[in-house]
């Protein structure tokens, strides 16, 4: 699959898809999915691995999006995965040879399913950065494993599905400067790590302070919010952070890891976030970016409410201002 690379970066970020014969407008967003490559966890494992394929049916079944939107993720080149990772590190991962101690870091029991998930997982974010690159917006129901270092996983990351595809995106001729826009309640420490010799690439992580990791890295920018944010401190602090990264600009492509664990209900997040507050941080995220004319691919994150479906909840709210963002824009093209 491939995409008409762009003749411009002036043109506009948000690309008129057209309308059907019917008058309504094609899919506005590309959404990439991982999903068919299924991971069974035991029983008493806490990480939600079920929530992807239920946020897609609810995206679908919502109508935030068509199931002509969504497209199945191809796994990852292992060329690609190299250019970040060191090379021993992903052979040993990839052929079952990680010992223990690096197998429990990472938080998950080894598999070959669990290989094929993590290759779909990087591959979504490749090509919903593919896809942003040309249409202007695009996401991947996985990814934003920004845990992963170098040559070591940790807290649910193999591989650093962000820092991959921001390296392959930089072999474009249209693409030298990346920003990645982290949410995530946890700090993007592999990301930070991966990419503090890259000039190519700022990176910002608004995170909780005292959260995982225990040990954090150095973005370009961080903002360490205390226990217990609400919505009104979150927002006034991501305002900043928006306005300092975009001032550094301008950028060609941004990666925006979205996580949705700042929920309060969140088990492991420890903000005080509600729904409105998150969509809140999404539609000024995205809409910050898009004024910017920057394109922009959407990884999903981390989510761990009790029960899960208020996490999937809070990620069909990033999707419903994504789509809703893209759908104006097209709109507005079209007229």
């Amino acid at each position: 699959m491939s995409f008409p690379r762009r003749t411009s970066r002036s043109r506009s970020v948000f690309s008129k898809r057209g309308r059907s014969t019917r008058g309504r407008y094609a899919p506005s967003v590309r959404i990439w999915y991982a999903d068919h490559q299924h991971v069974e966890l035991p029983a008493e494992h806490r990480f939600p691995m079920g929530k992807y394929r239920a946020l897609r049916v609810h995206l679908m079944e919502a109508g935030i999006a068509p199931q002509e939107a969504f497209f199945a993720a191809p796994p990852i080149h292992r060329d690609l995965i190299e250019a970040v990772h060191d090379p021993s590190y992903v052979e040993a991962f990839l052929e079952g040879r990680l010992d223990d101690a690096r197998i429990r870091r990472i938080g998950f029991p080894w598999s070959i399913a669990l290989v094929r998930r993590t290759l779909a997982s990087a591959g979504g974010t490749y090509w919903a950065a593919t896809s942003a690159l040309e249409e202007g917006l695009s996401g991947v129901l996985a990814g934003g494993t920004h845990h992963a270092h170098r040559d070591f996983g940790a807290g649910f990351c193999v591989f650093n599905d962000i820092v991959i595809a921001a390296r392959a995106m930089l072999r474009r001729p249209d693409v030298t400067r990346i920003l990645v826009m982290d949410v995530d309640v946890h700090q993007g420490d592999g990301t930070a790590a991966l990419c503090a010799d890259d000039p190519r690439i700022t990176t910002c992580s608004v995170h909780g302070a005292r959260n995982f990791p225990l040990r954090k890295q150095v973005s370009d920018l961080d903002v360490a919010l205390p226990d217990g944010t609400g919505d009104e401190a979150y927002l006034e602090a991501l305002r900043g952070a928006l306005t300092t990264c975009l001032e550094r600009g301008p950028y060609d492509l941004a990666f925006v890891q979205a996580g949705v664990d700042g929920l309060a209900e969140d088990r492991l997040g420890r903000l005080a976030l509600t729904h409105r507050g998150l969509e809140a941080r999404d539609a000024l995220v995205l809409g910050r970016l898009r004024r910017a004319g920057i394109p922009t691919a959407i990884t999903l994150g981390g989510g761990y409410a009790e029960p899960i479906e208020a996490s999937i909840r809070a990620h069909a709210g990033t999707y419903r201002v994504a789509t809703g963002l893209a759908d104006l824009a097209a709109r507005s093209t079209a007229d």
